[in-house]
């Protein structure tokens, strides 16, 4: 069975990093660590230093065309990484990936969801074997490809890249409790936000678009934080040769 997570992470990425375009100034009556930068050069500094990470957490909530699609990834550069992701507001699964291995748990309401069209026996029978056990599987078999796409964290990197933009500064805000600096921009009927951690590194924190066809939120922690995926139970393995 093959699991489509229908979403392209560097698109989303791409879409809400890179679609600055509108103008503005900043205020010249303003205090703290980007005092005197101009919004552009925050951006650039907050997307030179989040590129150098070897491993940060990725949180997404975004709806698409298909529905609803949130995802919670610890990814590094070393590959290894653990998350979860729900589709369409229901039904979970669960990663894990260490070295070149796949480690995939799906609940029953996923893998029904999944399986609709099919013969009610033959779901049955899929749930039965394989709801809330892990699947094993290699990172090369394409029919994996979609599932470890978070895991790809020099690929997301790629996406986070400094360039031209005209951001505009909006003033302080906080992220899970940490003070930040947010800047905004609008594209037609669409707004973009940033926030840029304004204590320690100028990490970016959170991104958001609203009033576009797929509205998202994108929060980014724990950078280079060691992500520690670990190989399931035996017991808790499906054999799918049998």
């Amino acid at each position: 069975m093959r699991l489509i997570t229908r979403i392209s992470v560097n698109t989303v990425c791409a879409m809400t990093l890179f679609g600055l375009a509108a103008c503005g100034t900043d205020s010249p009556k303003e205090t703290g660590p980007f005092a005197g930068v101009s919004g552009p050069e925050v951006v650039n500094k907050a997307l030179t230093k989040t590129t150098g990470v070897k491993s940060l957490r990725i949180g997404l909530d975004m709806t698409t065309s298909d529905g609803r699609v949130e995802a919670d990834f610890a990814t590094s550069l070393g590959g290894d990484c653990t998350g979860t992701m729900t589709m369409g507001g229901t039904g979970t699964m669960e990663v894990r990936k260490t070295g070149d291995t796949v480690y995939t748990k799906l609940d029953e309401t996923l893998l029904r969801e999944q399986s609709k069209g099919e013969p009610k026996a033959d779901v049955d029978a899929a749930v039965k074997l394989i709801a809330g056990r892990w699947m094993e599987s290699k990172a090369s078999d394409p029919d994996t490809e979609d599932t470890i796409e978070f895991c790809d964290l020099k690929g997301l990197l790629k996406e986070f890249e400094a360039g031209d933009n005209a951001a505009r500064k909006k003033g302080p805000t906080t992220v899970a409790g940490k003070p930040a600096l947010r800047l905004t921009e609008k594209e037609g009927k669409e707004t973009f936000t940033i926030d840029v951690s304004a204590e320690g590194a100028p990490y970016i924190l959170r991104v958001t678009s609203r009033g576009g066809e797929e509205p998202m939120t994108m929060n980014l922690s724990e950078f280079d934080v060691p992500v520690v995926a670990e190989k399931p139970a035996a017991k808790d393995i499906v054999d799918l040769e049998q």
